[in-house]
């Protein structure tokens, strides 16, 4: 590791945002190659800044809040981020219905961007927006890539909260629904999360095959039924490998799809609505 302390504290974060789990100090310490006292230190200074937090009862060091959101900021004004608004743009071009790039903060899924469809009815919510894990496509994709017992640490016990009369709120069922997604590697949403909406996703995998990332398709369930999102597969998995290599590390190691520049684009409030012509 780096002799300046400053790229020191930055070496532990990296080791602690890239682990698959909590680290302990021993752990740390031995990875970092550093003395065991500077590693308990800088981690204290970094665990007072809110980058790093300490689990209470198991003593181990995982990425605190104020790290969590530094991460969301940075892909939400990433370099690459008019790259990514292009797939999406061709993506809606070619489906004719809005399309999500969604990535998982916590507990929520934060839309990341959107492009909307030029139709008159459409679900319209803002870039930017947070929507639950349990009812959405793109939650219970990311869900049913954890293990059960962590599923478990990150929802709670249930009951969930209900949105819908389809919404699934006990555990029992959640993780039922969790073991299909994970078997056919795609998430669905029929009306769990807004009433009349269907919604697929598809995962967007960086360069260590790790699901970091969604493309998904939304629509009124009146005009998209999931028989006829399933028909998109296709193209929503193009555009997914489209965004994959735009994810950091991998634009060195894969090249990405040519794009064409987005002609048009749209955002607003989360409802379904029939707009004016």
């Amino acid at each position: 590791m780096e002799d300046s302390s400053t790229l020191k504290a930055f070496g532990l974060l990296e080791l602690v945002a890239r682990a698959e789990g909590p680290l302990s100090l021993d752990e740390l310490t031995q990875q970092c190659n550093l003395p065991k006292p500077t590693v308990y230190r800088i981690l204290g200074t970094l665990q007072r800044g809110g980058l790093v937090q300490r689990e209470p009862v198991a003593k181990r060091y995982c990425i605190g809040a104020r790290l969590s959101q530094l991460a969301l900021e940075v892909m939400l004004r990433s370099p690459q981020r008019a790259r990514r608004h292009a797939i999406l743009q061709q993506l809606v071009d070619e489906v004719g219905e809005t399309c999500n790039f969604t990535m998982q903060d916590g507990s929520e899924v934060v839309y990341l961007d959107r492009v909307e469809t030029s139709s008159p009815v459409r679900l319209l919510m803002e870039a930017g927006s947070r929507v639950p894990l349990h009812c959405t496509a793109s939650g219970k994709l990311f869900l049913s890539e954890l293990a059960e017992g962590k599923v478990a640490a990150l929802l709670g016990p249930g009951p969930y909260r209900r949105y819908t009369g389809r919404t699934i709120t006990e555990a029992g069922a959640l993780q039922k629904e969790l073991r299909r997604i994970r078997s056919e590697g795609i998430g669905t949403d029929v009306g769990e999360y807004l009433e009349g909406s269907v919604c697929l996703a598809v995962p967007v995998t960086d360069a260590r095959e790790r699901v970091c990332a969604t493309v998904a398709v939304h629509g009124p369930a009146p005009r998209l039924s999931l028989k006829k999102a399933m028909d998109f597969l296709p193209a929503l998995r193009r555009a997914a490998a489209a965004m994959g290599a735009t994810m950091p590390m991998a634009e060195a190691k894969r090249p990405a799809p040519a794009i064409p520049l987005p002609k048009r684009a749209a955002g607003g409030k989360q409802t379904i609505r029939n707009l004016p012509r």
